[in-house]
């Protein structure tokens, strides 16, 4: 439906349908999932419409947006993106999988942004659910938070189902609870200790619960 250009009218209404009816952001009109996850610090939603991302800058002053999904390429992706640089935020791609073992160098990538990030800053995903609670959660740790508050950003108030394939990144935050936390500062465990196939091979998800996540819900 987007064919990548906003500079003509035909253009911009393809990007707006693609937006709301391919990528379901008519759901995210009225629903945002916005939440803080360190008041005044970093704050975490679904994928804003341009109305939303301007409310939001208006109500916590941000000052820089991280997109979860990556370069999605779609209508809001570029709806988004172009908002953005009309408030003048500072624009982050920083791409995590959902239903994947967290990889070794975004979780560090994500480290280095955070410490020089302008704030407030907001992260976003699809939903809010998945990916923005990872990267909330891992947004504590890198901050000396502990494992408890930082899977407190994975729950079902957000709709993290994590019976569901999902569930991998809990396994992820349980696994430096048992091997790490305590030991050993969570960035040098990420470094040193953490192994993305080890983690991969030993979830297993339940079946029905993918099925609402993934079908029934249309989760990325």
């Amino acid at each position: 439906m987007y064919k990548g250009d906003l500079s003509t009218p035909h253009g911009r209404r393809n990007a707006w349908v693609d937006a709301l009816f391919v990528d379901h952001a008519f759901l995210r009109i009225f629903w945002t999932n916005f939440a803080p996850v360190v008041p005044g610090v970093l704050y975490r939603s679904n994928h804003p419409t341009p109305g939303n991302l301007r409310r939001f800058k208006e109500k916590v002053g941000l000052k820089s947006l991280i997109n979860l999904r990556g370069q999605a390429k779609n209508g809001s992706d570029a709806l988004s993106r172009e908002e953005a640089r009309r408030l003048g935020l500072d624009f982050y791609d920083m791409a995590f999988e959902s239903r994947g073992a967290p990889h070794k160098d975004r979780i560090l990538r994500l480290a280095q942004i955070v410490e020089t990030m302008r704030g407030p800053a907001l992260i976003h995903c699809k939903s809010g659910a998945d990916r923005a609670g990872l990267a909330a959660g891992l947004f504590i740790l890198i901050k000396g938070g502990t494992v408890a508050q930082a899977m407190g950003q994975l729950s079902l108030r957000f709709g993290h189902i994590k019976q569901s394939k999902t569930g991998i990144l809990d396994a992820f935050f349980e696994l430096y609870r048992r091997t790490g936390e305590g030991r050993k500062p969570f960035l040098d465990w990420v470094r040193e200790d953490y192994d993305e196939a080890e983690l991969r091979a030993a979830f297993k998800a339940g079946q029905v619960a993918e099925f609402i996540n993934g079908k029934v819900l249309g989760r990325e």
